[in-house]
């Protein structure tokens, strides 16, 4: 008898956009496990850095360009097993909206105290601590 492999799938970037004080957080249409509200996000595609992969799901997801700041950390996600890249971004151009209607089925502009009503068991500690300064509230 073979042994067979199952495939790794590919990680996720996360694009944590911050513009005048508020983080882009969005609405999933499907919820993965608690997971409902979450900062664009998307698999990273073959021969795609994180980075070039979160500036890219920030763009289909929600209409903005965004540049890529640094990566704030990397980890298995607690809530769903899948390796995550957390990308911090400045907003370049556009006004953020439901671009990818089959996924997203809202967005908002979130505050420091309002990010645990988006997110009620917490934040990645190194994004945590990005916000922390970056939106200074």
């Amino acid at each position: 008898m073979t042994e067979q492999t199952v495939p790794e799938r590919p990680g996720i970037a996360a694009a944590i956009v911050v513009d005048h004080g508020r983080v882009l957080m969005v609405q999933r249409r499907v919820k993965e496990g608690e997971l409902l509200w979450q900062f664009p996000a998307g698999e990273v595609e073959t021969g795609e850095s994180p980075e070039e992969a979160a500036v890219r799901e920030a763009l289909e997801e929600t209409g903005v360009t965004v540049k890529p700041v640094e990566i704030l950390g990397e980890r298995t996600h607690p809530k769903t097993g899948r390796h995550m890249s957390y990308v911090a971004c400045s907003l370049l151009s556009g006004d953020a909206r439901v671009a990818d209607q089959d996924e997203l089925s809202a967005f908002a502009w979130a505050g420091l105290v309002d990010i645990p009503v988006y997110v009620p068991y917490g934040l990645f500690e190194p994004v945590q601590a990005y916000l922390d300064t970056a939106l200074g509230e």
